[in-house]
């Protein structure tokens, strides 16, 4: 996987982001499994509790763009530029599972990682399905 597109997405995405409070701009990017590219942004709110995250920008753009499910993902975050590679928390992986399963492959600032291997034993659909 040539990671530098979606890198660079990710960088262009997170200078969107509106950070009025924190100053800490995320980016996130990702390729779906038919080959689309989606972004998103941080956008932050005077209440704290009503912000969104770029992971949450990039599952509404999924769907905006057709749905499906996400193959490859990676975000970036910092105060300036040059924004750095970084992990997303448990929610967003919580909210990424919901949206691709256990085999998405993030990049992460060790390298590429599985979501299996950051969500282990990860609740999702399958978890609510009556037997």
């Amino acid at each position: 996987m040539d990671w530098q597109p979606l890198e660079l997405a990710a960088r262009e995405a997170a200078t969107h982001a509106y950070v009025e409070y924190s100053h800490y701009r995320v980016g996130a990017a990702a390729y779906t499994a038919d080959g689309r590219l989606v972004t998103g942004c941080n956008v932050e709110n005077a209440s704290y509790g009503l912000t969104l995250c770029a992971e949450c920008g990039l599952v509404s753009a999924l769907h905006l763009s057709g749905g499906g499910k996400l193959a490859y993902f990676t975000c970036v975050g910092g105060t300036e530029e040059p924004f750095e590679i970084i992990t997303p928390c448990g929610r967003c992986r919580q909210l990424l599972f919901e949206h691709s399963g256990p085999d998405l492959v993030l990049l992460t600032p060790e390298g590429e990682r599985l979501l299996a291997q950051m969500l282990p034993q990860a609740f999702g659909p399958a978890n609510l399905e009556v037997r």
